[in-house]
């Protein structure tokens, strides 16, 4: 893209593009120190009190910067490529990294090792990249002491607390009120889908697990999608445009969301999945859009449960995996409890802490 200047007009012009930048839009980025705090780089100014007839009186291209002089006095010089940057109407961060979409196929993904520097290092940075490449990273020899996993989150951003508390204890217990806090096998699922909004991203930390099974289960929920889409086109259309109540409840709360099992973007691209068929109830529809439904919802759950798609692996004593509640689904097998002790915590944050985090060190190491 170039900037070009017209007559006291300034254009933007990108391939076939051409339109002139409102005067407006320029005067509200100054960035002298009298018009924007260093530290936090927020304005100390309000736009909303300026004279809406704001004009330019003067500019010039000098070097990487546009010199201005607008109507009410002001004088600005203003980084093109900063400017640019906004017309893109894209987020260069995170949209930028490219999603690889996996199967049973998935080996060799490289685990990150706990240092106590790690949440200020190039090396959080390369996790969190791996992170939104795949839905989800394991991190070696976490600290187990003193409810760790909750310390190793807020050092990322913020715990999001639930009616589970700040974090939960995933063992086998009686009376529980959740099956995960059984032995059973669970099938792949996502977290939360009766919350309004569905926690982001999950944390499983691994205090001790000395049974043969409880094998931990990951489905790559992207890939399920973009398959199904192919393969069976009218399922992939009723499961994107029904919404189904999800339900928990339990002796303190009754929490309710209604969504699709596969939501999409406004571009019409994936955002997310939502699986949990223990809790899910299908509204009430024609017979023959049900019959259709029904099916889809049955194709569905068998790709999410079949071998081409899911991964199994065992987590050792200080392993913690976190992963993307919004594209992965997640499981574990069956054990015995009477063979010994299978203890993970657990806790959630939302995308705002890893997207606040990796921007944050985008910055610091000029990447």
């Amino acid at each position: 893209m170039k900037i070009e200047l017209v007559e006291n007009k300034i254009y933007f012009i990108s391939s076939s593009l051409k339109k002139e930048i409102h005067p407006f839009w320029l005067r509200e980025r100054v960035n002298g120190e009298e018009f924007l705090d260093k530290n936090t780089q927020q304005r100390l100014f309000d736009p909303t009190s300026l004279n809406s007839n704001i004009a330019i009186s003067k500019a010039s291209i000098s070097d990487d910067y546009l010199v201005i002089n607008f109507n009410d006095g002001v004088h600005s010089k203003l980084n093109i490529e900063k400017i640019a940057s906004e017309f893109s109407n894209e987020d260069k961060v995170i949209k930028s990294i490219d999603k690889v979409k996996w199967n049973s196929d998935l080996k060799n993904i490289k685990n990150f090792e706990y240092q106590d520097d790690l949440f200020d290092s190039k090396e959080m940075h390369d996790l969190l990249i791996s992170f939104y490449q795949y839905g989800f990273v394991i991190i070696k020899n976490v600290p187990t002491n003193d409810n760790f996993i909750v310390k190793f989150a807020n050092s990322i951003g913020s715990v999001r607390r639930t009616n589970f508390g700040e974090h939960f204890n995933v063992k086998s217990k009686p009376d529980p009120n959740d099956l995960a806090y059984t032995s059973l096998a669970l099938a792949p699922h996502t977290d939360n889908p009766y919350r309004n909004p569905v926690p982001c991203i999950q944390l499983l930390h691994c205090i001790e697990n000395k049974v043969n099974g409880g094998l931990s289960t990951l489905v790559d929920g992207l890939t399920v999608t973009e398959d199904l889409k192919t393969d069976h086109p009218e399922f992939y259309k009723i499961l994107t445009e029904i919404k189904v109540k999800f339900k928990f409840i339990d002796k303190e709360i009754v929490l309710e969301n209604w969504s699709p099992l596969i939501e999409l973007s406004d571009d019409r691209e994936f955002k997310q999945v939502r699986f949990s068929p223990r809790l899910d109830f299908v509204p009430v529809l024609d017979k023959d859009k049900l019959d259709l439904y029904y099916k889809a919802r049955k194709k569905l759950s068998e790709k999410y449960n079949s071998d081409k798609y899911k991964i199994e692996f065992k987590l050792s004593a200080k392993d913690l995996i976190m992963m993307d509640n919004y594209r992965l689904l997640h499981g574990r097998t069956a054990y015995q409890a009477s063979e010994g002790e299978r203890f993970l915590q657990g806790c959630y944050i939302d995308y705002d802490s890893t997207e606040g985090k990796l921007r944050h060190l985008k910055r610091k190491f000029n990447l």
